[in-house]
């Protein structure tokens, strides 16, 4: 096949998972109107039109779909099995590019990073704060985070992390102003900092359990974020109760500059685990990196 169709066909596939020229482009390393032209001529010579472009996003036509399904697969293992390459070398080598919540950057990556990258200068790091589910697969991701109850059963998963409940904070002066609620149906009367889910859209509902009796409880307050990190900055900064990870709120509940309610109504939660489809095969700068997050607590 000439060189110009292979080119061709990694574009179409880079800007139909991307589903942007712009964000197709920077990967790329070349100008959205260079990489629209080379689009425009694949659809040209198939007679075809593989992309429905508007103002806002870029989707696959029937056509379009048909093959990216068809011709998708083919390319990535051509890149597996280049990466897999690597084997031959004295030390492992390549970029890996994680999915991952915000939170999860503080509590398990920053840890690990310095002294992973210091043991393996060729491998580089990308990690992509997404808190909304994210297909892997279609944005092609090496792996994401997510907690164990979210898991698909096509998916290995590596524990990273150990279980975690969420707690209900705020400011020692929050409660010298109001007093603190002793069920969650007492919330209502609170200021409340939510959180909405990139996904759905919706505001996240509070999760509570006790004595084997769930319970769901939506807040209300002035202020709203789509990010748990500004979520417990601003419960720091006195605006409200917030509801956070453990491992989020304690240093500031062991400061006292945070106290905690409603604790015999927490949920235990699954911890965090790496996950990645079951059909990868492994190079090893990905395996010295599973390896390093791998939680043995």
């Amino acid at each position: 096949m000439p060189r110009s169709r292979i080119d061709e066909l990694q574009a179409f596939l880079s800007v139909a998972r991307e589903q942007s020229f712009t964000r197709a482009a920077l990967r790329l390393g070349v100008t959205p109107s260079a990489l629209s032209h080379t689009v425009r001529g694949l659809e040209e010579r198939l007679g075809l039109r593989l992309l429905a472009r508007t103002t806002r996003n870029v989707a696959c036509t029937e056509a379009g779909e048909r093959l990216l399904r068809s011709v998708g697969p083919h390319f990535d293992m051509i890149e597996a099995e280049v990466a897999a390459l690597s084997e031959l070398r004295d030390r492992p080598a390549g970029q890996l590019r994680i999915s991952c919540g915000d939170s999860v950057v503080d509590a398990v990556f920053r840890p690990m990073l310095k002294p992973f990258l210091a043991a393996y200068p060729d491998i580089s790091v990308e990690l992509a704060i997404e808190n909304g589910f994210t297909n892997i697969v279609e944005r092609r991701f090496d792996a994401g985070v997510r907690l164990g109850e979210a898991l698909s059963k096509d998916m290995i998963a590596v524990r990273i992390g150990p279980d975690w409940r969420f707690t209900v904070v705020a400011t020692p002066d929050y409660f010298e102003r109001r007093a603190a609620p002793e069920t969650p149906h007492d919330l209502t009367n609170h200021r409340c900092i939510n959180l909405r889910l990139t996904t759905a859209g919706t505001l996240y509902a509070w999760e509570f359990r006790k004595d084997g009796r769930d319970l769901n409880v939506r807040v209300e307050g002035q202020l709203t974020f789509n990010s748990i990190l500004p979520v417990l900055d601003a419960a720091l900064d006195g605006h409200g109760l917030a509801f956070v990870p453990e491992f989020m709120s304690r240093p500031h509940l062991q400061s006292g500059a945070l106290v905690e309610v409603l604790a015999d109504w927490s949920i235990t939660w699954q911890g965090y685990h790496l996950y990645y489809p079951n059909r990868r095969q492994p190079s090893p700068a990905f395996t010295a990196f599973v390896e390093a997050l791998r939680y043995r607590g």
